[in-house]
């Protein structure tokens, strides 16, 4: 047929496209995620190593527009809204398990992902809890469907409660699963929200290391989770913009490049899409999933509008 012909060149067609200007975040996840399902993604392995570095790197990238001090202050404020939140949907989630009978691990899983920041927490979890291949597939995959829901149904909400661009990034920071669907979500609300966004959900995903930990000592395992070196680079490079000044031509260089990789990797984030996983899931760790993360993004929606946080 034409269309196999044709399916390579049309994927790498489709991913010069994202790297113009003429597509957007929300738009390059969708357009991969449509290709994946219709088509498939012909270099599928490829694409998944791929985004993994690229969304690194343009996080680090993303850096060069955020104000060090900024970032130190949002962490020292919101130190007990953190701990407390994190724990609570963490708990919440143990007792979504128990009342949807799902594996345990696969329940733990998809809880810290929520929790934290998706699919880097799952991913440093994993180990600890000593979950089976299949076990993080599942996880990995329902939170990346609900993190392209998030994606494109966050903004819309946002507007429609007319929230400024300062409440929208603290919501997506905390309600959002991944950093990549963060950024995203808050690069088409305004410059604004995606700083504010971007550092909030940095700062939290800090907390992979204390609860991994805490979590090895209940589970006695010998395996130990590191700080994400992209997190590392983040700070960094909000570091050198805050107090190399007189570069700021260069670093706005870097931060637009950033953003316009931002656009590439979701495309090969959305590419990753695989039905076979899903399907193999069931329905019981979707409607857990779904219902922790409906109360979670409500209740902190309600509380951010409320003027409690």
């Amino acid at each position: 047929m034409i269309i196999t012909k044709l399916h390579k060149p049309i994927f790498i067609l489709l991913l010069a496209l994202c790297m113009t200007p003429f597509l957007g975040a929300g738009s390059a996840l969708v357009l991969g995620a449509i290709f994946a399902i219709t088509l498939g993604n012909p270099f599928a392995e490829l694409s998944q190593k791929a985004s993994k570095v690229m969304l690194k790197l343009a996080v680090v990238g993303l850096g060069f527009a955020v104000d060090f001090n900024e970032v130190i202050e949002v962490g020292r404020s919101s130190l007990v809204l953190t701990i407390v939140s994190i724990t609570a949907i963490i708990g919440f989630g143990e007792i979504l398990t128990q009342v949807f009978k799902l594996n345990r691990n696969t329940g733990v899983l998809i809880s810290f992902g929520t929790a934290i920041c998706g699919g880097s927490a799952i991913a440093a979890m994993a180990p600890v809890i000593k979950a089976k291949d299949h076990e993080v597939a599942v996880a990995l995959g329902i939170v990346f469907l609900l993190n392209g829901v998030g994606l494109l149904l966050f903004p819309a909400i946002g507007h429609y409660f007319e929230l400024t661009q300062q409440q929208f990034g603290l919501w997506a920071a905390l309600a959002i699963h991944d950093t990549s669907s963060v950024v995203g979500a808050s690069a088409t609300y305004g410059a604004v929200a995606l700083s504010i966004a971007t550092t909030v959900k940095l700062t939290r995903a800090m907390w992979i290391i204390p609860y991994t930990a805490v979590a090895g000592v209940f589970m006695r395992s010998d395996e130990k989770a590191s700080i994400p070196l992209f997190i590392v680079g983040f700070l960094l490079a909000a570091l050198i913009n805050t107090y190399m000044p007189s570069f700021s031509s260069t670093w706005e260089l870097i931060n637009s490049a950033a953003k316009q990789l931002l656009v590439v990797t979701l495309f090969l984030i959305g590419s990753g899409l695989s039905l076979s996983v899903l399907k193999q899931a069931g329905i019981k760790p979707f409607l857990m999933a779904i219902t922790l993360w409906v109360i979670v993004s409500s209740t902190i929606l309600l509380l951010i509008i409320d003027g409690f946080i």
